[in-house]
């Protein structure tokens, strides 16, 4: 085993992108293991506004066989190929080469983070797992802002998607920690990965 894996979950817009890049370590995105817009397996949204829109927001709309099989490769021979996702345009776009450049950590962050927290566990491949989490309506701006910012998806389906996380943010942290994260805001986080990161750790 070359490397090991620190998780960083949490809802959407939480910051966990940033504290990833922030850290200084290489970053599997998780977000571009979802599935594309065409595949029949997607979730629908059964209720409210955006009823029949596909429902981005659960663990069945993404792929965690193909994310674990990436970390696994990154964990045991420092280098994976790894899908590109455009969001706008619900599939992935490519493919690029991640090298973790000789590092004995690496963050996979992205929001079903939680669901490979176990399996990574049990394989051995963990190093820590952490759910990044601020105030809800903290969350909410600055997932809209970004969201709007990268043109993403229509305003009005972010504005309705923004308000529904909003309300289901707590669920989503309790979740995450129900799966072995700690719960911790991004300064907490990086004070914790920033010290492990500077640990020798024995494989």
């Amino acid at each position: 085993m070359r490397a090991r894996v620190i998780v960083l979950a949490g809802p959407s817009g939480a910051g966990k992108s940033r504290l990833a890049h922030r850290i200084g370590l290489p970053v599997l995105r998780l977000d571009d293991f979802y599935k594309s817009g065409d595949d029949p397996t997607l979730p629908r949204i059964t209720e409210g506004a955006n009823a029949g829109l596909v429902d981005w927001d659960v663990p069945e709309s993404w792929l965690p066989e193909d994310a674990m099989a990436a970390i696994t490769d990154l964990c045991r021979d420092g280098v994976a190929e790894v899908p590109v996702y455009d969001i706008a345009h619900d599939g992935r776009c490519g493919w690029q080469k991640l090298d973790l450049e000789g590092h004995e950590l690496f963050v996979a962050e992205g929001i079903f983070a939680q669901e490979v927290v176990g399996p990574c566990r049990d394989a051995g491949l963990l190093a820590a797992a952490y759910c990044v989490r601020q105030h809800p309506v903290v969350t909410f701006w600055r997932r809209l802002t970004r969201d709007l910012r990268e043109h993403r998806k229509p305003p009005l389906v972010l504005v309705r998607r923004g308000l529904a996380l909003l309300a289901d943010q707590r669920r989503v942290v309790a979740g995450a920690v129900e799966r072995g994260c700690v719960a911790v805001t991004p300064d907490e986080a990086y004070h914790a990965l920033r010290d492990l990161a500077a640990t020798d750790v024995p494989w």
